[in-house]
């Protein structure tokens, strides 16, 4: 029920992403950004200094200089250390206790790391829309668009999206921005992304963008 380690393998490129179903395009006034779970227990699982770790860590560092810049609010989700069974509820079957109450492994990484005007949510379930109030956030700061960032691409991240689309929120995956257990998983995540609830992207397509 561990985190499995995770091989090297290289972040996907721009040639290389599917074909979006949609056309949106991200634009700052309307937009959020959210920092998806880059807490050191779940990128402890990454080889350090090497890909995908490195590239994901280096555009979302990118990403977030640039929206911080232009107003773009961020917020990270975060989970809580030292859960209990009740607050894990079926996670606790499939993944076990989670992450330890030690601020080593709660932390995000510098390169990353929240700064004074974001905001941090408490983190339940896959989906950073679960028990938390970011959906009321974004209505009230009129914003209907969703950048996400963070790992993992197939599980949180990808259930974010698709929780956004159910709430007519329009999301954005950023292919190089995300990083998986493995390619063949990332990939999943970004085909099956693009074809029902959210584009796909790239880094250095959405800062031409916006």
């Amino acid at each position: 029920m561990a985190l499995p380690a995770i091989a090297r393998y290289p972040l996907p490129t721009p040639e290389e992403l599917p074909e979006n179903r949609v056309a949106w395009t991200v634009d700052p006034a309307r937009a959020v950004v959210l920092v998806h779970d880059l807490q050191e227990h779940f990128l402890g699982a990454y080889p350090a200094g090497e890909q995908p770790l490195t590239g994901m860590l280096d555009n979302t560092a990118r990403l977030l200089t640039a929206f911080r810049e232009r107003g773009v609010p961020v917020v990270y989700s975060a989970q809580r250390g030292g859960q209990t069974p009740e607050e894990r509820g079926l996670q606790l079957d499939f993944w076990g206790p989670g992450v330890a109450d030690d601020p080593a492994k709660l932390a995000v990484p510098d390169q990353v790391a929240p700064e004074a005007d974001d905001t941090v949510l408490t983190k339940w379930k896959y989906s950073a829309f679960v028990r938390t109030d970011l959906e009321r956030r974004m209505r009230e700061a009129g914003r209907d668009q969703l950048v996400i960032v963070g790992v993992y691409a197939h599980i949180g991240v990808l259930m974010t999206a698709c929780d956004a689309w159910m709430r007519d929120i329009r999301a954005f995956v950023v292919a190089d921005a995300v990083a998986d257990f493995s390619r063949a998983d990332h990939d999943l995540a970004l085909k099956w992304a693009a074809g029902r609830c959210a584009v796909v992207t790239c880094t250095d397509a959405v800062l031409e963008e916006i």
